[in-house]
Order: structure tokens, then C-alpha cells, then sequence
């Protein structure tokens, strides 16, 4: 890393204000000082590191050039705008970031007039700055829009979608592409930086105007050898000739940490550009920190680690994490079948197919940030006999939602869904949360809907999807580690339908959904010991509903609960339904059924425990609400804080 000063002037740097008040000789060490507190805050609280790294000097140029928060600065995806929020008056508090009660790890409207958008998906940000746009030419102001957007994420076709919109609008939007991987062109020095001063000057594009101005008074065959020659000398300098097509004024590239190169561009695009301008900046993942710059993934999203070596702390595991256990099942399964075949969006070590890769890099696709891609692609490979196994996280299930409709389900196309993540996630927050898909899978016809209580369950609901051939599955399990159960070798299909009884009792019954299973188990032995005898049984599945389990447990006990990882409308409606619709069950009088689910709001950040908690989805919640059921209100009250 470069020497920092002895005088410090991130002191001196309240907000961008001051930030714009010092002269730009000082900026170099602005950048070093603030590259330096990144690291030793992220040291602290774990998240991700990599990204911040690799736009240090573009945050500290953008606050300087641009006068935020009146110009609206968007960062895509926010994981890069750490740095951005320590200049943007929040320093004091970086160090609870990803922290119950502290700062989002991702950029927030509620957060900082600084952040106008909150964005922890990747993709949105030309899009949402192009509504700004507009919304500014509307009102008749003047102020910059720029989005600030990864290479990765213009891998998503929403980007290409905002930018067609914007080149055919014609308003003025500074798109500034961060290339941290040379993914479009390669590092370029003194000549492109000269070069991007040059087209991003008002003389430049005065000339080029004229000349096209010119060349249209020629006949026809002499103007468009015109115009494809200066779009071939532009594109042979620069790239940029699919921007160019979509509308967009390209800038670049240029070394996205050199200052010098930095500084006059900006000044260029923010003072002599209309319309649409896309800025191309070549930065390096992980900046300034060997450690990270020597890591394969750049430190992209790290644990609490020793500033000076790079060392990561690794907690000690009880027992393998889920991703890892289905990514091994998925393995073995693949040995054994031929057709299994998998695919991520991007994300192939966070689902765990990396592993998968390693095996079979021929079976193995990561298609980019394109999860309706993803989806569909899957479908045409089911489509033809094979296994696909779609392993996106449930959140970003989300985004491919019309395709998982449309292209599979209506179609009855046996895609396999894994879908990690399921339920609360901790440090990532709301954003990341695996709250609805129960419920928007369980609405699709012919859908089948898993969610794993154990490791072992997954290593068996692996086996079901590999031999389940009548349609869609799709099985959910969380982020973490399991419970440390006794593992199979090998798993077994299971009986598409059918849950499990875990517990004998006679009083009470609480049938669960996924991994709140161990939750069940703690309230059954406390409601044991207050007289209250207990069955668990673990449902398995959500659809199609075991519908034998839920009439023994609503015929034979005087409370039924279920509990789920999940939102309002998911496995709980589904039981509530059935029992409405059951005649066997007309007139069983006394029966109390009472759902939990997660509460109708978003959970910022905390650690899981703690927010299943706050949630009301731990054992002592499961205790209070079956005592609240049988009117035992005050030993409720009691059992909550006990």
C-alpha cells in the first residue's frame, strides 16, 4: 500500500463539502487514507472488501468532480460503496456495518441523503438513473445522474434494457462502467487516457458533429463510408461501438485508479456531454492490498481477518454448511447419472458449484447475472431429457419469476430448483432474505416444493430431484451449517408427499417446514416439562401438502401449530387451507390452529439467531404461542423472557 502522510485528512473530511474545498495534489493521499480505513474497518466487521478496494480513487473522484447529494450518484451493486459511505459522513459508524443496529452492507435509502437508491441486487442502478433522468427533465433542474455499475452486473439484460431506453430518450445519464475483471478491453496506459480526454472534450465532439453534419450533404455511398470509417477508427481506439449503438456517447477506457486520468474525464463528461454518456474505467478488484490482490476471488466477501497477514478467521463448523453438503450430494448423483447437469447465475461458489465444476466442467454453466436466463436455459435442457439443477438463491429467484411460470412450469418441464439461502441470512440483511419462495413456488400447478430440516434431509431431497422426472422441484435449505446429524452415504428418494413424525405426544402438535425443526424439538421438551405433551413431526413438503400427517395431527391433538421459514401466504395458508377444505375434519371441536411465519416486514441485518428471534420463530416463541392458545396468557408472557 502507498505511504500514507503523518498529517491525516480523512479527519479533515466530514463530507464530500470538505471533500471539494481541498486541492486536487491532495486527493492522492485522500484515496490512500481512505483505502487504509476500508481495510481495517472490514478487518472488524467481515462483508465484502474486494470491490470497495477496486474503486477507492473512482469514489474519491466522483465526490470531488460531482456535487452530491444534489448530483445523484448510484452504486451497482452496492457492495462497492464502502468506501463511498466513510466519505459520505458515516465513518464514525463503518465499523457496525453488516451489525444488528448498524450500517447496511449495501447502499440505503433511509440510510444517507447520499445513497437515492438502495441497491444490493446487481443491475438496477441505469435503469433507476435513468427514472431520475427523466424525472430531472420533467422538473426542469439541472442536476448529474450517474450509475456507477460492475462489469458483472452488465451481464443482466435489465442493464441493456435501461440503456436501449436511454439512448432512445437521448437524456442526459452518466453511466461510468467499473471493468474490474479486463472483461471488455484490455489495461490500457497513457495513449487511451489521452485519447479519452480528447472524445470527452467539447472540441472532440464539436468537430465530429460537424463533420457528420458534412458528410450527410455527400452522396449516399460517399456518407456511409464515412460513418462506418469514423465508427471503425473510434472502435479500434476505444471498444465502444455496441454502447455507441445503444445510444450512448462512449469515454474510455481508462485506468480507473490514476487521478490525473480520472479527474479531467470527469470534468469533460459532467461539463460538455448531452445526452446519454457511458464512461468505461478499468479498475483492479481488491487495490492496494496484496493480500487481497493475490487472493483468486480479491477478498470479494471475507470474515474478520488480521490486517497485516490477510488471515480470515474461520469459526469453527459443528458440522459441514449446507451449500457444501448439496454440492457434494449433487456429485455423487452426477457420477451416477449422466444427464445431471448444473447451473448457476454467477454465483458458483456461494451455491457451491464450483465444487461441481471441478468434477464435471462440461456439465457445469454459469451463465452470468442472468437468472431469467438461467431459468429458461434450464427449461430447454429439460426440454431434451437432461437433469438441470438450477442452484440460485432464493432472493434472486425473485428476478426469474415470470420464466420459472412460463418456461417451466406451464410447460410441466422437470427443472430442479436449489434454492439456497432459504430463509433469514444475517449480515446481508432484507435484500438477501429468502422470505416468499413457498409461496410464489406453492401457487404454480404441478410445482413440487421440498425445504430440508437437516443436512441429511438435503442429501435425501438431492436424490428425490435426480429421480423425480413428473415436472418442476424445487428443495430449500439455508445459509450455514447444518445441525450435525448423523450423515447417509448415499441419499434416497423420498415419497413425494410425505412428512415425518419425529416426536410422539398427545396434546399438542407442531408441524414444521425446514430447519426450525430443532427449534420444535427445544419448545416440545419445554412444554413437556410444564405438562403439555407434545408431537414434532417435520412436514418436508410443502406441495404437494401430506395431507394423512395433517388430518392425524388436527384429529388427534388440541393445538396445532406450524411453523416455516417463510413469509405469510406459504406453508402455513397451505395447512390452514386443507384443514378448511378436509370434510373429514367438519365439526372437530376444540381444535386451535395457529400459523407462524416471519413477521409482514423487512429484517435488517443481524445474526440469525437473533433475528429468528426477533422474528418470533425460536422455541420460546413456539412455547408462548401454543400457551397463548390454550389461554395460558401470563405463563406466555413469562416463557418469552425466561
Amino acid at each position: 500500500m502507498t505511504q500514507i502522510s503523518k498529517t491525516p485528512l480523512l479527519d479533515q473530511i466530514p463530507d464530500p463539502v470538505a471533500l471539494r474545498r481541498l486541492p486536487e495534489s491532495d486527493l492522492r493521499q485522500v484515496a490512500d487514507e481512505l483505502r487504509a480505513e476500508t481495510i481495517d474497518a472490514v478487518s472488524v466487521t467481515g462483508g465484502h472488501l474486494g470491490a470497495g478496494l477496486g474503486v477507492v480513487e473512482l469514489t474519491v473522484a466522483l465526490h470531488y468532480v460531482f456535487e452530491t447529494p444534489r448530483d445523484r450518484l448510484i452504486w451497482d451493486v452496492g457492495h462497492q460503496a464502502y468506501p463511498h459511505k466513510i466519505l459520505t459522513g458515516r465513518r464514525d459508524r463503518i465499523r457496525t456495518l453488516r451489525q444488528g443496529g448498524g450500517l447496511s452492507g449495501f447502499t440505503r435509502r433511509g440510510e444517507s441523503e447520499y445513497d437515492p437508491f438502495g441497491a444490493a441486487h446487481s443491475s438496477t442502478s441505469i435503469s433507476a438513473g435513468l427514472g431520475m433522468a427523466v424525472a430531472r427533465d420533467l422538473s426542469g433542474d439541472k442536476r448529474n445522474v450517474i450509475a456507477v455499475i460492475g462489469d458483472g452486473a452488465m451481464s443482466a439484460g435489465m442493464a441493456y434494457e435501461a440503456m436501449n431506453n436511454a439512448g432512445h430518450l437521448h437524456s442526459r445519464l452518466i453511466v461510468i462502467l467499473n471493468d474490474n475483471d479486463m472483461s471488455i478491453a484490455p489495461p490500457t496506459g497513457a495513449m487511451s487516457a489521452y485519447l479519452a480526454r480528447l472524445v470527452s472534450g467539447g472540441a472532440y465532439r464539436t468537430i465530429r458533429e460537424t463533420a457528420k453534419q458534412l458528410a450527410a450533404k455527400l452522396p449516399k455511398f460517399f456518407y456511409e463510408k464515412a460513418r462506418k470509417t469514423e465508427e471503425y477508427a473510434r472502435g479500434f481506439w476505444t471498444g465502444g461501438t455496441m454502447f455507441e449503438e445503444l445510444g450512448f456517447y462512449y469515454v474510455g477506457p481508462i485506468d480507473g485508479h490514476n487521478l490525473d486520468h480520472l479527474l479531467p474525464v470527469l470534468k469533460n463528461v459532467r461539463d460538455k456531454q448531452p445526452g446519454p454518456v457511458l464512461l468505461h474505467v478499468v479498475t483492479k478488484k481488491g487495490k492496494g492490498y496484496p493480500p487481497a490482490e493475490a487472493s483468486d476471488d480479491k477478498y470479494h466477501g471475507v470474515n474478520t481477518f488480521d490486517v497485516v497477514t490477510g488471515k480470515q478467521a474461520k469459526p469453527k463448523a459443528n458440522a459441514p454448511s449446507y451449500t457444501r453438503v448439496f454440492a457434494e450430494s449433487l456429485i455423487k448423483e452426477a457420477h451416477k447419472d449422466d444427464k445431471v447437469v448444473a447451473i448457476t447465475a454467477a454465483m458458483p461458489g456461494g451455491t457451491g458449484l464450483d465444487l461441481f465444476g471441478e468434477a464435471f466442467p462440461t456439465r457445469t454453466f454459469d451463465v452470468g447475472i442472468a437468472e431469467q436466463h438461467a431459468v429458461t436455459f434450464a427449461a430447454g435442457l429439460a426440454a431434451e431429457g437432461y437433469k438441470p439443477f438450477c442452484a440460485i438463491y432464493s432472493t434472486f429467484l425473485q428476478r426469474a419469476y415470470d420464466q420459472v411460470v412460463h418456461d417451466v412450469s406451464l410447460q410441466n418441464l422437470p427443472v430442479r430448483f436449489a434454492i439456497d439461502r432459504a430463509g433469514l441470512v444475517g449480515a446481508d440483511g432484507a435484500t438477501h432474505a429468502g422470505s416468499f419462495d413457498v409461496g410464489f413456488l406453492g401457487a404454480l400447478p404441478g410445482m413440487v416444493v421440498m425445504a430440508a430440516a437437516d443436512e441429511a434431509e438435503l442429501v435425501h431431497m438431492v436424490a428425490t430431484a435426480v429421480a423425480y422426472d413428473e415436472g418442476p422441484i424445487a428443495f430449500r435449505y439455508p445459509r450455514g451449517d447444518g445441525v450435525g446429524v448423523d450423515m447417509p452415504e448415499l441419499g434416497v428418494p423420498l415419497p413425494i408427499g410425505k412428512g415425518r413424525i419425529i416426536r410422539e405426544g398427545t396434546r399438542v402438535a407442531i408441524l414444521s417446514l425446514g430447519t426450525r425443526l430443532q427449534e420444535a424439538l427445544k419448545a416440545a421438551e419445554d412444554l413437556g416439562a410444564r405438562g403439555l405433551s407434545t408431537t414434532v413431526a417435520d412436514a418436508r413438503f410443502a406441495k404437494p401438502l401430506d395431507l394423512d400427517l395433517v388430518r392425524r395431527l388436527a384429529a388427534n391433538h388440541e393445538v396445532l401449530i406450524t411453523i416455516e421459514e417463510g413469509a405469510t401466504g406459504g406453508f402455513g395458508s397451505f395447512v390452514l387451507q386443507a384443514i378448511v377444505e378436509d370434510g373429514t375434519l367438519d365439526g372437530r371441536a376444540g381444535l386451535k390452529v395457529r400459523t407462524m411465519v416471519l413477521p409482514d416486514a423487512y429484517l435488517d441485518q443481524d445474526k440469525p439467531d437473533r433475528l429468528y428471534a426477533r422474528a418470533g420463530l425460536d422455541s420460546k416463541a413456539i412455547v408462548a404461542k401454543v400457551l397463548e392458545a390454550l389461554g395460558r396468557e401470563a405463563e406466555a408472557a413469562t416463557s418469552l423472557i425466561a
